[in-house]
């Protein structure tokens, strides 16, 4: 599964919250800090277990006969499923061949009950916490904004992000112990 951008306004949005933080009015290092910006959503998904910005996702699953939960959360909507054969090209798998369904938390599952020839299923979902950084839960864009200034700050001298990022975020962790199982 390869995952979508960060959207450029997402970005542009974050950049500016971190020079606001900074207590500066612009820079002429605006790749640098555009690459502190990326690199912060991408932790931040990673740690949080969540995407940040709603965008349109693809992934590939078993046609299963069980309900596969899909890689990516919170799912607001699941907008295709695709059959993939073997060999030849994918087919859109009729309403009544799959089974779709959203839980409360944010998990998209999809099931294959007649996949026909489909030895896998492409899954056309959206996921994302807000529409925009403007929307994001305010501890989510405040560690994000901590991470970025700390980043563009300390340039290639690296060191510890500030303990505060992981405080922010941690609440928004999605952990998983064990595999999850649906009947």
């Amino acid at each position: 599964m390869e995952t979508p951008p960060i959207p450029e306004a997402a970005i542009a949005a974050a950049c500016a919250a971190a020079l606001a933080h900074l207590r500066m009015a612009a820079t002429n290092e605006a790749a640098v800090l555009e690459q502190a910006a990326a690199t912060a959503f991408a932790v931040c998904e990673t740690f949080t277990g969540h995407a940040l910005i709603a965008r349109d996702w693809q992934a590939v699953v078993p046609a299963a006969a069980s309900w596969t939960p899909l890689p990516v959360q919170p799912v607001t909507a699941i907008t295709r499923v695709e059959g993939l054969p073997a060999e030849g090209s994918a087919f859109p798998l009729p309403a009544g061949n799959h089974a779709i369904d959203l839980t409360a938390d944010g998990v998209g599952w999809v099931k294959a009950m007649l996949p026909g020839s489909a030895g896998r299923l492409r899954i056309c979902f959206r996921a994302g916490l807000a529409e925009a950084w403007e929307t994001l839960p305010a501890p989510i864009s405040q560690g994000m904004v901590l991470l970025i200034a700390h980043l563009f700050a300390s340039g290639s001298a690296g060191g510890e992000p500030p303990a505060a990022v992981a405080a922010l975020w941690r609440p928004w962790r999605r952990l998983r112990l064990a595999p999850e199982v649906r009947r």
